[in-house]
């Protein structure tokens, strides 16, 4: 069985991983790598580290590793694998920008957006290049945006509506409560 690799610090390191390791404001997984490097330098045990820092006994091993090797920056992640974005922030943001106005305010004739006409209405501004639907509704999944269940009060556009509108409109569907009363 390997031996565990020893770690020494220097006082600059010592208090840029003890400031870590008390940190209030950095990330959860900074803190505990910053913690296992601690103790590792008292000079600890692997499963005393685990035990202490509520962790297995291979993530220990794993980062104080790391620190041995490339000293603090090693204590951050790396690159991970996998398809790069497509889209940019600003990107996606003009898409939700988009999904959040009424369709009538981008002159488009619809009462409310759907996936597909917001594909359509993203490529045509040339936000993007292309875009699926399906990709529009996961871009406002994302912050619980449902612009095709907006409901708004149906607005007449026609200007000659009033002179056009059948003559029974104009009649009550009820009697007044006078008119009630007398009968």
């Amino acid at each position: 069985m390997p031996r565990a690799r020893q770690i020494t610090l220097t006082a600059a390191e010592r208090n840029r991983i003890k400031a870590l390791a008390y940190s209030h404001t950095a990330c959860y997984q900074q803190v505990i790598r910053a913690r296992i490097v601690r103790d590792a330098a008292h000079g600890y045990s692997h499963a005393t580290i685990a035990g202490r820092q509520g962790v297995h006994v291979d993530t220990v091993r794993h980062w104080r590793g790391r620190y041995a090797d490339e000293g603090l920056p090693g204590l951050s992640d790396r690159r991970r694998s996998g398809r790069p974005v497509r889209f940019t922030p600003v990107q996606v943001a003009e898409v939700k920008a988009l999904a959040c106005q009424l369709p009538a305010e981008a002159a488009v004739p619809l009462s409310r957006w759907s996936c597909p006409d917001l594909a359509g209405e993203v490529t045509v501004r040339g936000i993007v290049p292309a875009i699926s639907p399906s990709t529009i509704r996961r871009i406002l999944a994302a912050d619980t945006l449902k612009p095709w269940q907006h409901q708004s009060w149906i607005f007449i556009r026609d200007p000659d509506f009033a002179a056009n509108r059948p003559h029974h409109a104009e009649q009550p569907h009820h009697q007044p409560a006078a008119l009630a009363l007398a009968a």
